[in-house]
């Protein structure tokens, strides 16, 4: 396989501090995909109201969607990732957990959907995060399987990754088990909401200790050593999926607390922690450029 540049040397280029500017790209039209057109499911009485959104956050999320960030086609491998922001379900961190995070992810050849879900902790708020935001992840994951051959992505290699409350809800689609008795409403709903792989960055604690670990997927788990919400989580659920023979990677760094994010810190080893992902995320093959599903090969 050809070697990957890290994430960790893309956010440098990126930055242009120490290197000259990479050939840009041709720009890729990025797209926002109802995830129920006719309106989502669950008792929300309230009179309609837009999205509010300021600097780096966005909240009041009344129809949930995906923002998708395809893959550039000459470096497609195939996988995709959809992504969790997190914000303590109160708003979601749009820019730091969620849209740099896609473009960092398609520097890898990896396609990346950025999920805007309904936020239980808002004042007011009629959902539940085990309800209505773990509805709007599941459903995020089946509609990427459903269009996968839209994007040249392999629907077996659809993964998730959540930041602190966004990592709650991956252990709850990934960890644990989907509650019975979900309505069916088109043929998005047939498809499977278990993802092949999750990425867990600074994870919450809901979720965890995990119900359902030994269906679990593959793990790569992140969090800071002094991270007063999400270490025990992060080692908690690590040592389950280690005991049930899951295959699991955690990395704890050492006198760093919560919400370093990609590039945000002044540790040398919180700089290059996208690295490690990189690499297990090229151990585990995700990254192999295998042929990917597309509306050619499906004729």
């Amino acid at each position: 396989m050809k070697r990957i540049a890290t994430l960790g040397l893309l956010l440098l280029l990126a930055g242009g501090a120490h290197a000259q500017d990479p050939e840009p790209e041709k720009p890729v039209q990025l797209t926002t995909i109802k995830l129920w057109p006719n309106g989502a499911p669950g008792k929300d009485t309230r009179p309609p109201a837009a999205e509010i959104g300021r600097d780096y956050w966005v909240r009041n999320i009344r129809q949930p969607s995906l923002l998708a960030f395809p893959a550039q086609p000459a470096h497609n491998t195939g996988a995709a990732v959809v992504i969790f922001p997190g914000g303590g379900h109160k708003l979601l961190v749009w820019t730091n957990e969620g849209t740099k995070v896609a473009t960092a992810l398609n520097r890898m050849g990896v396609s990346a959907f950025v999920l805007k879900y309904r936020l239980a902790n808002e004042p007011g708020s009629p959902f539940s995060v085990e309800g209505d935001a773990a509805d709007d992840a599941r459903r995020a994951l089946r509609w990427v399987r459903a269009h996968a051959a839209d994007y040249g992505i392999d629907p077996h290699r659809v993964g998730v990754m959540g930041f602190s409350a966004g990592g709650e809800l991956v252990s709850l689609v990934a960890d644990n088990p989907e509650p019975a008795g979900r309505p069916v409403t088109d043929a998005i709903d047939h498809q499977s909401a278990r993802p092949d792989f999750q990425v867990l960055v600074f994870p919450g604690p809901r979720g965890i200790p995990a119900t359902a670990i030994a269906q679990a997927p593959p793990a790569f788990i992140v969090a800071g050593s002094k991270d007063p919400c999400c270490a025990t989580p992060s080692v908690a659920l690590y040592e389950q999926l280690r005991k049930a023979g899951v295959s699991a990677e955690l990395h704890m760094f050492a006198d760093s607390g919560h919400a370093f994010n990609l590039d945000e810190s002044n540790r040398i080893s919180i700089l290059h922690w996208p690295d490690r992902l990189n690499d297990w995320l090229a151990d585990g093959g995700w990254l192999e450029a295998r042929k990917a599903i597309t509306q050619e090969t499906k004729r």
